[in-house]
């Protein structure tokens, strides 16, 4: 990895993308670690190994396409913490900090790309918002759809591995969502907004 740079010397359009997930094997394969799937997948295509413990974290550097890629190891309400300490010793504005979470809200195979707003009751999203003292930072939410209203259901759902129909699924939401982060780097966010904010984008049948 190459050695970090001051502030000033770090140029405007280094990026730094996140990740959210738990770390342990244990939840590899749940809703709440599709994040970490997302982030790993543009590293491959971007032939940056996300080997390095640094930042509590598990992080790689890609020097061609300016990006710094970290996925905390913190566990999700913890995910500031660690994020902030990158964005410190990297100085990367919060503004260039781009955070790829499972989002609730969304049905899956559904994404949406945005700047700032609120944490909607995403543990990971609050800690960031805390820890960085701003929430304008971007998102990519991907979808997992709800589960049945129920008490606990939501923490035991996000926690919980995909069906088989979602499992199904999962290749091209994962690489639909890597295919977003790549445009978003080449030609700009509002481009990869305009081409993925949108029903259908990811190629696949949505799922509530």
């Amino acid at each position: 990895m190459p050695r970090l740079r001051r502030f000033h010397e770090v140029p405007i359009e280094e990026t730094l993308i996140v990740g959210l997930g738990n770390p342990e094997t244990e939840y590899a394969d749940t809703r709440h670690n599709l994040g970490f799937a997302c982030v790993r997948e543009l590293a491959r295509r971007l032939g940056a190994g996300v080997t390095r413990k640094r930042w509590r974290s598990l992080a790689g550097h890609s020097e061609g396409s300016k990006v710094w890629l970290v996925l905390p190891q913190t566990y999700m309400n913890l995910s500031g913490q660690a994020v902030s300490a990158a964005v410190r010793d990297t100085g990367v504005e919060p503004a260039r900090v781009w955070v790829v979470h499972d989002e609730l809200d969304l049905p899956l195979c559904r994404l949406r790309i945005r700047r700032g707003g609120s944490g909607a009751g995403h543990n990971g999203v609050l800690s960031l918002i805390s820890s960085l003292g701003t929430p304008d930072f971007v998102r990519f939410r991907v979808g997992i759809g709800k589960p049945a209203r129920s008490s606990g259901a939501g923490r035991r759902y996000v926690l919980g591995r995909f069906t088989k129909a979602e499992a199904e699924r999962l290749e091209k939401v994962v690489s639909g969502v890597a295919d977003s982060l790549e445009l978003a780097l080449e030609s700009g966010l509002e481009r990869a907004m305009e081409r993925y904010n949108r029903a259908g984008a990811l190629g696949c049948e949505e799922l509530a």
